[in-house]
């Protein structure tokens, strides 16, 4: 009878099952742009994430510092291109108040009603594109039919709907065009009676609630901490809000509130936004009514060129505080050095304490609950 030999050591297994290590992104559809997750998995549930970005990285801060002041406008179309006139916004102040101009009132009061206009638009992306992630395909369509109307209107202000350098350093390029306002007001109107629509599909839509409700919480002491800004601070109960705060444009001139969550889950934070567009076309009602007569440009010369010094100039963006920092050595056309603050950078930072302990089904709707623009992230 012949002896089999028993094998005692067992092969080891290839992988180790205990710890799955997976990329999501950058060629994602659900990462809204070219970001990669690098994700550590037990099962289905994420243990921890590093994100890595870059992937958009066109060295706009180092292109403005080649550009002269004027030029400046268009690169910053580029960053945050679902937000283009904020973007502006944020830019000419800031030259303005390092070269202290006084801007024209009407002018200021045009900036605002641009501003809103497109708070509204971009939240409406983030609402129908974060509904879509989750699987709401109906309100992403829905939501995409009103952003058409304000992209109709800018693009009758200044001839773009996406990049829109609608703004210069002293005013604006152009006074608004007849029966603009009108049509403006028309539009808040078709959105107000259109938000219902929305809060009917998701509020209460019990998949909704399953998939928001106590998902991604971080309280107010963590979204300090963590240096978040926007509607993800506002929905963990801080009250900051730099049209407040520190009111810039025609601000200072107008009532509204600021939205506050309680809970800092993803449910609160789609909470914020809805109200922040309810919020931002009771703002355009009254800069409509109370729009002045005048002038829309300082006298600025041609070629500007501010005196030696730096400042730094931030606005209230609508996803969050949009800083400018700026320095001019006094003899250039071009900045001797700039340097952007984007809230979506800063707000990216909270992405791995939200998805850790969470399935990996949830990621996706976690990357839309911060609403990112990797244009702006990677600049």
């Amino acid at each position: 009878m012949s002896h089999v030999p028993v094998q005692t050591d067992a092969p080891r297994p290839m992988f180790d099952t205990d710890e799955l290590v997976i990329n999501m992104g950058p060629q994602h559809p659900s990462t809204h742009g070219v970001l990669r997750l690098v994700l550590r998995l037990d099962g289905e549930k994420v243990i921890d994430a590093d994100i890595v970005i870059g992937y958009l990285h066109r060295g706009i801060e180092k292109l403005c510092e080649n550009r002269d002041w004027t030029q400046i406008v268009l690169l910053t179309d580029r960053m945050d291109y679902v937000a283009a006139a904020t973007n502006n916004l944020g830019y000419v102040e800031t030259v303005e108040k390092l070269y202290s101009i006084e801007v024209p009132r009407r002018a200021r009061y045009i900036r605002t009603l641009l501003s809103e206009l497109q708070r509204v638009a971009s939240h409406l992306v983030w609402l129908g594109t974060h509904a879509m992630d989750i699987g709401a395909v109906t309100v992403f369509l829905f939501c995409l039919r009103e952003r058409e109307l304000v992209l109709d209107l800018l693009e009758e202000y200044c001839g773009a709907r996406l990049t829109l350098n609608s703004m210069r350093v002293g005013g604006q390029p152009f006074d608004l065009p007849p029966d603009w306002a009108k049509k403006v007001l028309a539009f808040c109107d078709i959105q107000d009676r259109k938000l219902p629509e929305y809060e009917h599909l998701l509020t209460q839509n019990r998949i909704w609630l399953e998939r928001t409700r106590n998902i991604g919480v971080i309280s107010a002491a963590e979204a300090i901490g963590i240096g978040l800004c926007g509607p993800p601070l506002r929905a963990s109960g801080v009250n900051r809000d730099v049209r407040k705060d520190e009111p810039y444009a025609a601000y200072s001139e107008f009532e509204f509130d600021i939205p506050i969550g309680t809970r800092g889950d993803t449910y609160d934070r789609y909470l914020v936004r809805l109200e922040e567009i309810r919020q931002s076309l009771r703002i355009i009602r009254q800069a409509v009514a109370g729009l002045p007569e005048g002038p829309v440009m300082a006298k600025v010369p041609r070629l500007i060129k501010p005196p030696a010094g730096e400042t730094y100039h931030a606005i209230e963006a609508p996803k969050g505080e949009l800083g400018y920092f700026i320095a001019s050595d006094g003899k250039s056309v071009s900045p001797y050095r700039f340097r952007v603050r984007p809230p979506s950078f800063c707000n990216l930072q909270a992405l791995p304490r939200l998805v850790k302990g969470h399935l990996v089904a949830d990621v996706v709707a976690l990357i839309g609950t911060i609403d990112i623009v990797l244009g702006e992230v990677d600049r």
